[in-house]
């Protein structure tokens, strides 16, 4: 695994991307919170990897305008989202990440995608070796053997995955697999940074 995880962050710096490694989620905090100036806002994309680091309540409590759909009622959720499509500071997680240096997301609505690449003066993403990945291929099917049903048990959604642990490829209003998005190198205008933590971490 760690010949993995090396070539891999080699491959994501070739690919033009910054990266840091980190041993834990710990470390990790500290470092977002000695970056993130306290007049900078803050949004997030749904990401159990940040959610359980709790690094939002840290930037909370130091002083940040932070804007994540997670932590609001269903009302203000369509204002949330926008705030946070127009933060300075955008956190987010990937769902898999190819040995290759390539970004793999799926997504339902596209709040978070669509952050990764444009909108924000700065994006960091936190990714677990879990998520680490050979190829677009496997890839893929984390995302839909393992990712989307877990989400979507926890989000108690109507889709088939949650009950089969796999994709069938549904129609249900519920579907998370709506968008797919591989970043395969750098964005231009955007300052990405790829932080990779030696732990399992998310989904």
């Amino acid at each position: 695994m760690k010949n993995l995880v090396y070539i891999t962050i080699e491959n994501l710096k070739n690919n033009g991307f910054q990266v840091e490694y980190f041993d834990n989620i710990n470390i990790v905090k500290n470092y977002l919170l000695s970056k993130i100036d306290i007049e900078m806002d803050v949004g997030i994309g749904g990401s159990m990897t940040i959610f359980d680091s709790k690094i939002h309540e840290e930037l909370i409590k130091k002083g940040n305008k932070v804007y994540w759909h997670w932590l609001c009622d269903s009302e203000n959720k369509n204002t949330v989202l926008q705030k946070a499509s127009n933060s300075n500071i955008y956190l987010s997680s990937s769902n898999a990440i190819t040995s290759e240096g390539k970004l793999i997301n799926i997504d339902g609505v596209g709040n978070r995608v669509t952050s990764m690449v444009y909108g924000h003066d700065k994006v960091y993403i936190l990714v677990g070796v879990n998520k680490i990945v050979e190829n677009n291929e496997e890839a893929i099917n984390r995302i839909k053997e393992v990712a989307c049903p877990k989400n979507a048990e926890r989000l108690n959604l109507n889709t088939p995955c949650r009950h089969t642990g796999k994709c069938n490829d549904c129609n249900s209003l519920d579907r998370m697999c709506n968008i797919t998005v591989t970043l395969e190198k750098k964005p231009m205008k955007t300052d990405i940074e790829i932080i990779i933590i030696n732990q399992k971490l998310g989904y």
